[in-house]
């Protein structure tokens, strides 16, 4: 009986130290950050309950286009964390969180699966952190972006991404899907330097919008 006590003890000792919370602060002024944002993160767990560098700099960006987000409607793929929701709700957008369906309770929407949920979605803004990080999932993922901005004419995807591979075949599947790259940046070009020495990798951010008719 003892050594089984001692076993949960260690377990949930073991368990404490994997489980932190980071604090994430968005403002003009560093000093006097207008908000800040607590996720609990646990590295023990799957990918989703870490924040990852590129929500890291999809938030900041969203921050400092606030002025977009504002009444908009949002929708976030992969939330895992839902930094980047978080601050565009903090906004004043009306945000819907969605993850794979087996996991989330918020909204489980699974790329590529049409179940009734995706069909009453109609954002002005989609975003996605990180959500280009296999390429098996690519298709599905551009499926669900390509049909949530046909359901809201004029809506914009926003994605922050390591370019793990080159630009290649992102490329190849936008055209693929009848969607165009409208704005690509350097994921540290906007960063503050107190956040940017904090990350490392090389982070690109897009902005992505379907080919109109015109410029088919």
């Amino acid at each position: 009986m003892r050594a089984m006590e001692d076993w949960n003890d260690e377990q949930c000792d073991d368990t404490l130290t994997m489980t932190t919370v980071s604090q994430h602060f968005f403002g003009d002024d560093s000093e006097t950050p207008s908000f800040s944002i607590s996720i609990i993160e646990n590295m023990k767990e799957d990918y989703g309950l870490f924040v990852w560098p590129c929500s890291v700099v999809l938030a900041e960006y969203i921050w400092q286009h606030k002025h977009r987000f504002s009444g908009a409607t949002v929708v976030e793929l992969g939330a895992g964390t839902s930094l980047p929701g978080l601050v565009a709700a903090k906004l004043g957008a009306r945000v819907t969180l969605t993850d794979d369906s087996t996991r989330l309770e918020v909204l489980g929407l699974t790329w590529g699966v049409w179940d009734s949920s995706i069909f009453s979605l109609q954002p002005t803004i989609i975003l996605g952190a990180d959500v280009l990080y296999d390429s098996k999932a690519f298709d599905n993922l551009f499926a669900t972006v390509t049909f949530l901005l046909r359901n809201s004419p004029g809506s914009t995807f926003i994605t922050s991404y390591h370019n793990r591979s080159g630009h290649h075949l992102i490329e190849f599947l936008m055209g693929k899907w009848g969607l165009k790259c409208l704005k690509l940046l350097d994921g540290f070009s906007f960063l503050p330097p107190d956040k940017a020495s904090l990350l490392s990798g090389n982070i690109q951010l897009a902005e992505i919008g379907l080919i109109s008719k015109d410029n088919a």
